[in-house]
């Protein structure tokens, strides 16, 4: 992000104390400057009955500007600094591209400690707190609304990696993170931890950051962003939005409640039908749901240059390209890399710690959007350098 100046400027306020973060921040010319005062009074001084979402740092308000425009405001934790890193990132990644499977950016806050941002407002929320969540009865997720929605996000992301210069690896691509407008078009939100690539760069070393179950393993262990990385987790939510389960589930029996390697056995046992969503009805295409879950398995192969790109992604979801041709290998899990790590470690405390993070890995977040962190689950250095590094990180 270095490439990126940001311009600071001295400015007096009345209305919030003078700090170190009073500045102009990088955004195209597309990207309008709102005033405290007006989102104080578009979010009704931001009454918690107009609360939608909340973050590990921040909470989001549904709101109304004078013109009638409903929104989506996103206010930062003023004493975060990863509040503040994330408002800068979101500013940078998607000031200046549209793309129909993208939350559109309409503007920000940047007044005193204050970092805001404003969204257009997503009326059917995320597909955490509808497919997978509570809400799941509130809408109709026939078999055709999947495909379209599967698509949707593979198209967007696709752009993101594909056609914008530079290539922006998003990080976070995770249930939670798709909204979906009224008529259930998905769009990717959350950059706050995107990366941009520069030129000829395959990849970006980086802190590991993401959300467990969703996070490539060849990433948490070297801390190396690809776009393979973004990849595997859309490989992980294809197998969601297939099956209508998330990623783990500690209800069910041990060997059940992660679901790549519960998809992986019913594959190699070619039963893969048994992870078909049930409550699916007559639509179902039970060939087509099995190519996609085929695909799902694809994007999380163990090594990472095996994985297709999200060109390619599309091509095998809309028929163009056969998956059978495809040799799919075993799927990259973390506990893999765990276990063999924890069965050759001596230490009685190294042992407890791996526990600890084996154990965070099964607990998956809540998947209501406004009981959730919707941002990073942050891996802290110690346990990741616990992880075994025997995978291949080429693209």
């Amino acid at each position: 992000m270095s490439c990126f100046s940001i311009f600071c400027k001295k400015r007096r306020t009345t209305r919030q104390p003078s700090s170190n973060h009073n500045e102009d921040v990088p955004g195209g010319p597309s990207i309008k400057k709102y005033t405290y005062r007006e989102l104080v009074r578009a979010t009704g001084n931001f009454n918690k009955s107009n609360k939608i979402g909340e973050g590990g740092f921040g909470s989001v308000y549904k709101g109304q500007l004078k013109n009638g425009t409903i929104i989506a405001v996103k206010v930062l934790s003023s004493e975060s600094r990863q509040g503040v890193r994330e408002f800068q990132n979101e500013l940078v990644a998607i000031s200046d591209i549209s793309h129909d499977n993208l939350v559109k950016l309409y503007g920000y806050c940047a007044e005193g400690d204050q970092r805001i941002l404003v969204y257009n407002h997503l009326e059917n929320n995320s597909l955490s707190q509808t497919l997978l969540g509570s809400n799941h009865s509130n809408i109709q997720f026939n078999w055709k609304t999947r495909v379209n929605i599967c698509l949707g996000i593979a198209r967007g992301l696709a752009y993101l990696h594909h056609g914008v210069n530079p290539h922006i690896v998003h990080r976070d691509i995770k249930a939670s993170n798709i909204l979906l407008d009224r008529d259930l078009t998905p769009k990717i939100s959350d950059f706050g931890l995107a990366k941009l690539l520069p030129p000829n760069a395959t990849h970006v070393s980086t802190r590991v950051a993401g959300t467990l179950g969703y996070l490539a393993p060849e990433y948490a262990i070297r801390g190396q962003v690809t776009r393979k990385s973004d990849v595997y987790s859309f490989g992980v939510l294809l197998l969601e939005i297939v099956s209508g389960r998330s990623n783990s589930d500690t209800r069910l029996a041990y060997e059940d409640q992660i679901l790549l390697e519960k998809t992986w056995i019913y594959y190699e046992q070619g039963n893969l039908e048994k992870i078909i969503d049930s409550s699916l009805g007559d639509d179902l295409d039970v060939t087509q749901a099995c190519r996609f879950l085929k695909i799902g398995l694809l994007c999380t192969q163990d090594v990472t240059r095996h994985r297709p790109d999200m060109s390619k992604v599309i091509t095998m979801l809309t028929g163009e390209k056969d998956v059978e041709s495809e040799k799919i290998s075993k799927p990259a899990i973390i506990s893999d890399f765990m276990d063999l790590k924890v069965r050759s470690m001596r230490k009685p405390n190294d042992i407890a710690t791996s526990s600890t993070f084996l154990s965070s890995l099964m607990a998956h977040s809540s998947p209501l959007l406004s009981n959730e962190t919707t941002q990073a689950s942050m891996i802290s250095t110690g346990q990741v350098s616990m992880i075994s590094t025997g995978v291949s990180d080429r693209e």
